[in-house]
């Protein structure tokens, strides 16, 4: 199956209930092992790529990220067309909860016109490298006053082979209440959906907003490398 195909066949009854429930997501085996190799294999290859961060300089924690250029490889522009419209329903009905009055365009191409009209015309995805002691510290992938409520992340190595430590960790932020944090492990080639920023939770006088940021714990063998997609340009 090409990569719309296998979009189309994920549970997103599921995810969108996963979604609501917890913020996060886990959709799996997106990618093929050969599709994960291939961007691994390619991050040297410059012409690919915008800018390269490198993460002590900014106390962003201890790794590398790079942004591709436009126009995106054609598999990252394939899965940002693809599940955008997946989300769409579930943003916007977390908005209504919230009684927040954006709502979401039904195509990426229309929330990418949102953001150039204000001037965010870089594009946002990137693929992450960590070694041995590499971590992210915890963050909000932001970039612009426009932003879409989620984002993804595709894991390109398998953990426990190719690496040790590194989990996926997301901190809830609950008003007048102690963070809780959620520790996630996906296997190569698995899609995480996960809140950019916040997420509406359900209380005794209604939905009120939680936030949540995400980084990964400290790489203690091996290398980790996954793939960042989001859903807004930056500025």
């Amino acid at each position: 199956m090409d990569i719309e195909q296998r979009i189309d066949g994920l549970n997103w009854n599921k995810a969108a209930a996963d979604m609501d429930n917890t913020g996060y997501a886990i959709l799996p085996g997106v990618l093929t092992d050969s599709e994960c190799d291939e961007f691994i294999s390619q991050y040297d290859n410059e012409s690919l790529y915008r800018k390269k961060v490198i993460m002590e300089r900014h106390q962003y924690g201890k790794g590398e990220y790079k942004y591709f250029s436009y126009p995106l490889p054609q598999l990252i522009q394939q899965l940002r067309e693809t599940v955008y419209p997946k989300l769409v329903p579930i943003v916007n009905g977390w908005m209504q909860a919230l009684n927040i009055a954006t709502r979401f365009p039904a195509t990426l191409a229309e929330q990418l016109a949102l953001c150039h009209a204000n001037n965010q015309i870089k594009p946002t995805a990137l693929i992450l490298k960590y070694a041995k002691g590499g971590f992210n510290a915890l963050h909000q992938d932001l970039y612009g006053d426009i932003f879409f409520p989620l984002q993804m992340v595709i894991f390109l190595n398998e953990p426990g082979e190719d690496y040790e430590g590194g989990e996926f960790v997301l901190i809830e932020q609950k008003p007048r209440a102690q963070s809780k944090a959620i520790v996630l492990n996906p296997r190569k080639g698995d899609m995480l959906v996960f809140t950019t920023n916040f997420r509406p939770v359900s209380g005794t006088r209604g939905y009120h907003r939680v936030n949540m940021k995400h980084g990964v714990s400290e790489i203690t063998a091996g290398k980790r490398h996954t793939l960042g997609i989001i859903f807004h340009d930056a500025g």
